[in-house]
């Protein structure tokens, strides 16, 4: 099934974000540290071109610690930060690296005016409240809970400005968009859910073994499985396999004893989520050492019915 996902009103974000970044000094642009590649909005290079960008990888806590070293190694210019949004203390390095890429703003009538963008579920809303110390964005773990600007001032010459998550308006790149799902950043809507899961749990089969047979106890069944199935993406038989036997080991069935893939697919996307299958990575800076740089493009919605 493909994946295709652009809720409405991500169509006037994408304006409203291009007029803010017009008056922001910093862009603080939040990527998820599980796929920092293909959280990346390819849009904002052009609509920032002018201004310094502090890239964050969010969410660094669920990702797997030695990727994201890999990815601090291989990013080009300035290094981003890897943080946690829930850590207060760590997030406290965001405003000193604004700082730091504007240096003439700040003091008495000059606010170092700080713009917040990156992807639905990323973390926004969290930074928010880590950075103010009070609970005053709205947080959940549903892409687009975030749907006007917000502005917060955090000292007496630094504010910051949330705004809606924005998606590219073509996912072009199908395997990205599957990362994109499995981490919770498209809507349920976009996509089957027991495809995604399926997708998921091959991958974690294949880079993360010991976590998933670990965390569901099959320790017995795994190398069986992935030894009599193939790997080509387009036999469905692993995924399948894979499915029951999670679902067996979590009592998911039906009547007759049947494994209910829906109600699998819903519980193992959710433990892959919060993190604990483990800390998992969905790409490494060497899956992609063949592709070209992503360039934004500009195109029309495709449907405002999958907004949620």
């Amino acid at each position: 099934m493909q994946i295709n996902w652009f809720p409405g009103h991500m169509n006037r974000a994408r304006r409203e974000i291009a007029a803010a970044i017009s008056k922001a000094d910093v862009v603080i642009e939040l990527v998820d540290a599980r796929l920092p590649r293909s959280s990346r909005n390819p849009l904002l290079e052009s609509l920032a071109r002018t201004k310094p960008v502090l890239t964050v990888l969010a969410k660094a806590d669920l990702a797997d610690p030695e990727t994201t070293a890999a990815w601090l190694a291989a990013w080009p210019g300035d290094p981003p930060l890897a943080l946690s949004m829930n850590d207060p203390r760590a997030v406290r390095a965001i405003p000193e690296r604004c700082r730091h890429l504007a240096p003439h703003r700040g003091g008495p009538g000059r606010t170092l005016r700080t713009l917040v963008v990156g992807i639905p579920n990323v973390g926004k809303s969290t930074l928010i409240n880590s950075l103010t110390g009070r609970r005053i964005a709205r947080v959940g773990d549903r892409p687009a809970i975030t749907r006007r600007a917000q502005r917060f001032e955090l000292d007496a010459d630094l504010s910051i400005f949330d705004s809606p998550g924005v998606l590219w308006p073509r996912l072009d790149d199908q395997d990205g968009a599957r990362r994109l799902a499995a981490s919770g950043a498209i809507g349920e809507a976009a996509f089957e859910t027991i495809d995604i899961a399926g997708w998921a749990v091959c991958f974690v089969a294949t880079r993360y073994r010991e976590a998933l047979a670990e965390r569901f106890g099959l320790e017995d069944e795994l190398d069986g499985i992935l030894r009599t199935t193939s790997d080509d993406p387009a036999d469905a038989s692993r995924a399948v396999r894979l499915l029951e036997a999670v679902g067996r080991r979590r009592g998911a069935l039906r009547g007759g004893g049947h494994v209910d893939l829906d109600r699998t697919a819903d519980l193992f996307l959710r433990e892959l989520r919060t993190g604990r299958i483990g800390a998992i990575s969905f790409e490494r800076p060497d899956d992609f050492v063949d592709d070209q740089p992503d360039e934004g493009r500009e195109g029309e919605p495709i449907s405002s019915s999958n907004s949620r």
